[in-house]
């Protein structure tokens, strides 16, 4: 049984950054964030494969450029750093874990992933 905790949630004004982090208590091939505002779906905003040849990382195309996924290599940790933060972005960020690998198409898919974490809580002020 795979346990994630995140991290780093809070208030920021718009424009603004902030740092999520999620450990996980073990290794784990695909590794995402996603995140749910009340009343809405949950979309999926970054993944990336732990293993293989340059960690590979894939976005939704709303946070380009301004969000990066990464690894703590020496700790099973996830880091979604998200820079000028939007308004429309405050929801619940989640972290999920999926021990097994899968397709690249399927990264961003909320219903691929097996272990979830509890939720941070991110508010955007304009």
């Amino acid at each position: 049984q795979v346990q994630l905790a995140e991290s780093g949630g809070g208030w920021v004004q718009a424009g603004g950054s902030l740092r999520l982090s999620c450990e996980a208590s073990g290794s784990n091939y695909c590794m995402a964030w996603f995140r749910q505002a009340p009343g809405k779906e949950r979309e999926g905003v970054a993944a990336m494969y732990t293993a293989g040849r340059g960690r590979p990382a894939w976005y939704a195309d709303s946070v380009k450029g301004r969000f990066t996924i990464s690894q703590d290599n020496d700790r099973n940790i996830v880091i979604l750093q998200m820079d000028n933060l939007r308004t429309d972005e405050s929801a619940m960020y989640y972290c999920a874990a999926s021990p097994g690998w899968m397709d690249w198409r399927r990264l961003l898919q909320p219903t691929r992933y097996d272990y979830w974490g509890q939720g941070t809580q991110v508010t955007v002020s304009a």
